[in-house]
């Protein structure tokens, strides 16, 4: 390397290769170095190398290549973190700019041409050499005007012909590759616009967050790779599994997308993998749908930067990816569908009446008897679940049913419910990010109920003018990730025997 451009740590003449296993061993004139057997594969005898020695095998490279003549003269292998949107250059053409985390080199960035990105990424047969006139629709024999559901069930034909004729593993590699990128609303919107003009901007797939060999030059700082070509590039992933409620969906025309800011998770889907015959008006009543939906797979690690507070702020999440999505729904999901449905319309019905039910309960809390004998004076039908009338879309179903099934009688108070149980008071607004409240059992139920009206929540955490101590406050009880967890803590507070094997959600 010249003078400018040496890194951290002193440079080493690659003698010989060897592969092994996962990785290969290569012997170097300082002695023999572990690479991993991919960033291993674009060295050559005679190339210089600067390898990370911080772990075994070396997580990061920086290489000189010298066996033969190339405009790129130089390898970087490691690990990069959030990639930005593209923007252009000083001569007016497209770049992203990834970050490199965790670099023991001085490597701060990798600069990456558009046309680096197109061809590694949305190019049809990077893998292969295919011609140009090849396009991922080619791959997956359909017409760029297919819907969501045509490419799945096309990845899935074609997937069974390919294994049933006993094809290379490029072959499927390149299927797979040209779904997860069709599949994904905004890859595939990149793509089409390549497909009308290729020197259209594009995307990095999922915002970065991998490890990538790239060629290129290193710049005289030392800080900044200037990439000429992505050679290699595996995001980070990991398996997961979870039920997902079905009221978290954003039911669109033609696919719908799961997002959950709690798991930090994001899942597109569409009608074969999710067969329930939806359209976007499933939007307007779906928060009254209790199931869940299992979803298992593999999600890749994805980014964005928001600002907060004056700040920006790196915001990571991870998204699944639809080649390897698998979707379990419980068996009596219709039924549930249509009572949610038909809960949605009787709501309309008696839109007025439901209207001054809750002017009321704005005011005052009543029990289920004091609401059912309501709702008979104002001709809404007694069958009606009166649970209702303080539901909001972005309730959870869970803590209300744990605690409705432990009760001797519910209030329902503006977004609240308080829960008369056997030994104790609960008050409870079923909603992530807020807290169950656990109070004495009191001596006059009625005289509790009111007093708790007239008070707030911060009051009660506060104890202003010893409210806490008056209603006989216990302590709260905060929902957080695993409802399991929550459950065995309100056990506790309430005076119930805890079953660990039963705390499941």
């Amino acid at each position: 390397m010249a003078e400018g451009n040496q890194p951290s740590t002193r440079s080493h003449r690659v003698r010989a290769i060897r592969v092994d296993g996962q990785n290969a061993r290569c012997t170097t004139d300082a002695g023999e170095i572990l690479i991993p057997r991919v960033p291993a594969s674009y060295l050559r005898p005679g190339d210089d190398i600067n390898p990370n020695a911080a772990s075994s095998p070396i997580a990061e490279y920086l290489a000189t290549q010298n066996a033969v003549l190339r405009k790129a003269r130089h390898l970087y292998f490691g690990r990069i973190g959030y990639v930005t949107q593209p923007k252009p250059d000083r001569r007016g053409e497209p770049f992203v700019r990834a970050e490199v985390r965790e670099s023991r080199l001085a490597v701060a960035c990798l600069n990456i041409p558009n046309d680096a990105v197109r061809s590694y990424f949305y190019s049809a047969g990077h893998d292969r050499n295919e011609p140009n006139h090849l396009t991922h629709y080619g791959v997956l024999r359909v017409a760029p005007t297919s819907t969501p559901a045509d490419l799945r069930l096309a990845y899935r034909m074609r997937r069974v012909e390919l294994e049933a004729g006993d094809s290379a593993a490029a072959e499927l590699r390149q299927a797979e590759r040209a779904f997860n990128l069709l599949a994904h609303p905004e890859l595939r919107s990149c793509y089409d616009a390549l497909l009308v003009d290729p020197a259209a901007p594009v995307l990095f797939p999922y915002g970065g967050f991998g490890r990538c060999v790239v060629s290129g030059e290193l710049a005289g700082d030392g800080s900044t790779f200037f990439v000429r070509r992505i050679l290699s590039y595996l995001p980070d992933h990991r398996q997961r599994a979870f039920r997902a409620p079905l009221r978290r969906i954003d039911f669109l025309a033609g696919r719908a997308v799961y997002r959950d800011s709690r798991r930090k998770a994001e899942v597109h889907l569409d009608p074969t993998i999710l067969p329930l015959a939806w359209d976007p008006t499933w939007n307007q009543w779906k928060h009254l749908v209790g199931s869940k939906a299992g979803l298992s797979g593999t999600f890749v690690a994805s980014g964005k930067y928001r600002h907060n507070a004056g700040e920006w702020q790196l915001v990571q999440w991870e998204t699944a990816l639809p080649s390897r999505l698998t979707v379990s729904l419980p068996s009596d999901i219709h039924v549930a569908l249509a009572a949610a449905k038909r809960a949605h319309q009787r709501l309309g019905e008696h839109y007025d009446s439901i209207q001054r039910v809750r002017v009321r309960l704005e005011r005052e809390p009543l029990d289920e008897e004091a609401l059912s004998a309501l709702c008979r004076q104002l001709g809404i039908p007694s069958d009606f679940n009166v649970m209702q009338f303080c539901w909001k879309p972005d309730y959870d179903p869970y803590y209300y049913q744990q605690l409705k099934k432990r009760s001797q009688n519910v209030y329902s108070f503006r977004g609240e419910y308080l829960f008369q149980l056997p030994h104790s008071m609960v008050a409870e607004i079923p909603q992530l990010g807020n807290a169950t409240y656990v109070f004495a059992k009191p001596p006059d139920i009625r005289e509790f109920v009111h007093a708790y009206a007239a008070t707030s929540r911060d009051d009660i955490r506060r104890n202003r003018a010893n409210v806490a101590d008056r209603l006989g406050f216990v302590g709260r009880v905060m929902h957080g990730k695993d409802p399991r967890h929550w459950l065995r803590e309100l056990k506790s507070r309430v005076g119930e025997t805890v079953d660990y094997a039963l705390s499941t959600p």
